[in-house]
């Protein structure tokens, strides 16, 4: 049986590690130590490391797993700097083929947050790095609002028993700028309720799914009525596209 868990990293990192009998790979490894440690505990050998874009929390412990398992690949989006000689440089389009784990990948370009950034995306599983949040979506470092709206849209279109593994638990304070957006959504009230509990208790919010996310997920919903009157109200400004209502949903987040 395939098994996927979150290694929490630094404050509100999670590196995925995805494992099958004693072989693993991980996700966004930022920090090595605490994936040498849970391979270790586990018993586990490092096939391979999937890296969604370049960011220091998402590739700063490739070096140092490498050392120790020397003959992991290593996989990357081919815009942005590569993390390790050697890594396969990934395109849209692009599949990678995880033989330990059985498990192949389709790579999707989705630049936003970072102009190179990839998630992958195969049997219902999606990685998505810093793209999409539950709750919410990166910060626009490097990309435009109207490449993230896209991004964001490419991911929404997937089915929706999609499982969604991002890489941050930023979970509760995304719901409470929603709930700001979108006060009287009822099944954002109550996964506002969930999330609390499984906070209390220490207990990771992820993964999500995509039917969540539609449902709740304000970046995902500027066609919306109630969520583009809000953005249109805060922004002052009339908004006539779906891409110019998240942009002011951005905004609005980076600033709440």
């Amino acid at each position: 049986m395939r098994q996927i868990c979150p290694i929490p990293a630094f404050n509100d990192n999670y590196i995925w590690l995805i494992s099958k009998d004693n072989q693993a790979v991980v996700v966004d490894p930022g920090d090595a130590a605490p994936v040498m440690a849970t391979l270790a505990e586990r018993n586990l050998e490092l096939a391979a490391i999937l890296i969604t874009h370049h960011h220091r929390d998402h590739t700063g412990g490739v070096e140092r797993l490498l050392a120790h398992w020397p003959r992991a690949e290593v996989y990357a989006p081919a815009a942005e700097q590569l993390p390790a000689a050697g890594a396969t440089a990934l395109q849209d389009g692009d599949q990678v083929t995880l033989d330990a784990l059985d498990l192949t990948l389709q790579v999707l370009a989705v630049p936003g947050h970072t102009l190179g950034h990839i998630a992958y995306y195969g049997e219902e599983l999606l990685f998505c790095g810093d793209t999409l949040f539950s709750g919410g979506c990166g910060r626009l470092f490097e990309g435009s609002p109207e490449q993230m709206h896209a991004s964001l849209s490419r991911l929404a279109a997937l089915p929706d028993s999609t499982r969604v593994y991002c890489t941050h638990e930023y979970t509760q304070a995304n719901l409470a700028f929603c709930h700001a957006v979108e006060p009287n959504n009822p099944e954002l009230q109550d996964y506002l309720k969930k999330v609390a509990k499984l906070r209390q208790q220490g207990i990771p919010t992820l993964p999500s799914n995509i039917a969540l996310e539609k449902a709740v997920n304000v970046f995902l919903r500027p066609h919306i009525p109630a969520v583009r009157a809000a953005a249109q109200h805060h922004a002052m400004l009339e908004l006539n596209e779906d891409s110019q209502v998240f942009a002011a949903l951005r905004r609005w987040k980076d600033a709440f």
